[in-house]
């Protein structure tokens, strides 16, 4: 892997308007919302806030706003969800028309303000800030080699470990190439929101596991992890930053500037954004995500597919997957009704998130409750994006049954969650995951289901309409884009090296 001292292009390829192992990872892993806005003349801070609002579901146990007004940095961190992290005399106090932020959740380390983002960092050649989605797997390495060189740490994250390495190469190198070297140094997922004064920039890991895109607005540029924040914005989506490119964006609104720093021959695209985690109105990898479910939906039917007198989703997560079943159901011929028979209480926030598993049993009898008339006396087909832990699934099936159910039949729009992910989703350890022991058989015993059907790897590769070696499957199939300690069946791309760490 290039050290980050091989000549740079003195020019921008393009200007778009120039005009764990379970025990191996001790930071947080952390799943997150990222962006950055470069404007003309306003403030960024509202557009900032705006736009975190959109990318609250991305995480909810902090939110942060960093700027810069040409002379100085201002910012803005604080523990809980965006509408209770800043007061409007918050947004007033951060001037500049350039800026980055972030919505958190933690899923292992730290849960305090020290791990919120976005990250700070003041050194000899100016200001940095840094807001980071994703998850190193050799952050430690990174973290002890710094340490011994006398960089003084703050917090267990990764994020931190990202910030004092860049600020570290941006003494000896220019940005574009300081970054490189950064990307060259760290290992793992990342999509990267960077402040340096008042340049705001774009970082995309070269597998492009996690998302991020770029829009235009009237005034400006936005980087974001999903398009629904630009639309928030009243922006229009340009295009998703590619695997491997950083992009700059210019300090008068004007333009970007994008730097193709690192190629894979393969990518490794986190399927699960598309399952479960990106908001449908979004557009990852040039797929509406909406789409993208309702045709795994369509492909679920094809492969595990059972006529009964109703089609329900789980709501809210399921209801894409369960449309399209229904579709192709209904297509081939089926008398099955799609119908919503699970109500939701939207004032309790997700049990996925939730970090304890009393509070995630708790929550689940708090947020769904079934409509009678819709399921009494009725064979069910239940639909929902995945099964994590089991929890939620064997009380959905009591609940349809206690309801008068006659048969409740679970089926799922992604493959059986055998293995931990190591690349910023928390997706718990094996002990923990209910497929990672057990066949669907016993799964479907274990939730009390009258039958239980998953759709195949092959099936979301070709919903997706991309080849399986270009997505990350791993808490799928055990097989990881890097080699991960502890883990038999990594660097999964044999003809696409990965460094060994």
């Amino acid at each position: 892997m290039p050290d980050g001292r091989d000549p740079v292009p003195s020019s921008p390829t393009e200007n778009a308007n120039s005009g764990r192992s379970e025990t191996a990872l001790s930071g947080p892993t952390e799943k997150c919302g990222v962006v950055g806005v470069s404007l003309t003349e306003r403030d960024a801070a509202r557009p900032l806030y705006y736009s975190l609002y959109a990318l609250q579901h991305r995480g909810q146990e902090s939110a942060g706003i960093v700027t810069h007004d040409g002379f100085q940095q201002h910012d803005h961190v604080e523990m809980g969800l965006v509408g209770d992290a800043f007061t409007e005399d918050d947004i007033g106090s951060l001037r500049g028309s350039a800026g980055i932020g972030h919505v958190r959740y933690p899923t292992a380390g730290s849960v305090d303000k020290s791990c919120a983002q976005p990250f700070t960092v003041s050194f000899r050649s100016g200001a940095l800030g840094l807001s980071h989605n994703g998850n190193l797997v050799n952050a430690d390495e990174v973290r002890d080699e710094l340490a011994a060189e006398g960089h003084a740490f703050t917090s267990d994250g990764d994020t931190e470990v990202i910030a004092h390495d860049l600020a570290r190469n941006l003494l000896e190198e220019d940005l574009v190439r300081a970054v490189k070297r950064t990307m060259g140094r760290i290992h793992g997922s990342y999509s990267l929101t960077i402040m340096q004064d008042d340049t705001v920039l774009g970082v995309r890991d070269p597998e492009g596991n996690r998302p991020l895109c770029i829009g235009e607005l009237d005034d400006g540029y936005v980087v974001a992890s999903e398009s629904a924040a630009i639309d928030t914005l009243d922006g229009e989506l340009v295009r998703d930053v590619r695997p491997g490119e950083l992009v700059v964006l210019q300090p008068d609104g004007e333009g970007f500037d994008s730097y193709q720093l690192f190629e894979r021959e393969h990518t490794a695209h986190c399927f699960f954004e598309h399952v479960y985690f990106a908001r449908p109105d979004s557009v990852i990898d040039d797929k509406l995500v909406y789409e993208v479910r309702r045709d795994l939906g369509r492909e679920l039917w094809e492969e595990n597919g059972i006529d009964t007198d109703v089609v329900m989703p789980v709501p809210d997560s399921g209801r894409a997957f369960a449309s399209g079943y229904a579709d192709a159901a209904q297509d081939d011929g089926a008398t099955v009704e799609f119908a919503e028979g699970l109500m939701k209480n939207r004032y309790v926030g997700r049990t996925f998130i939730m970090p304890t598993q009393d509070e995630r049993e708790r929550a689940v009898r708090l947020k769904l409750n079934p409509i009678k008339s819709t399921v009494e006396g009725k064979t069910v087909t239940l639909v929902d994006d995945s099964i994590v832990r089991g929890t939620t699934s064997t009380q959905l099936v009591q609940l349809l049954k206690d309801c008068g159910a006659a048969e409740v039949h679970m089926r799922i729009g992604a493959p059986p969650i055998a293995a931990p992910c190591y690349m910023g989703i928390n997706m718990a350890t094996r002990e923990e995951l209910i497929a990672a022991d057990r066949s669907t058989e016993e799964i479907r015993d274990e939730i009390e289901a009258d039958s239980l059907g998953y759709l195949s790897p092959d099936a979301v590769a070709a919903a997706l309409g991309e080849d399986r070696d270009d997505l990350c499957m791993g808490c799928v199939t055990g097989e990881y884009p890097y080699d991960i300690d502890g883990e038999e069946m990594d660097s999964a791309h044999a003809d696409n090296p990965r460094p060994e760490l």
